[in-house]
């Protein structure tokens, strides 16, 4: 994710199935507590929580 990449780019790397790529995700989404739903792109919020976490770290 953090390379941009989307669902079928991540599978397509690592030769699993779009279904296990999704699951694994949602899974990332909701261990980060990011909030699902159209208003907020969870793929940003989790880089950004990311990054904050690394700065934090530094």
């Amino acid at each position: 994710m953090a390379q941009g990449l989307g669902n079928a780019a991540i599978c397509a790397q690592l030769f699993v199935t779009r279904s296990a790529v999704e699951k694994h995700i949602n899974a990332i989404f909701t261990k980060l507590d990011l909030p699902a739903g159209e208003a907020h792109n969870r793929r940003v919020l989790a880089i950004l929580q990311h990054l904050r976490a690394g700065a934090a770290q530094g």
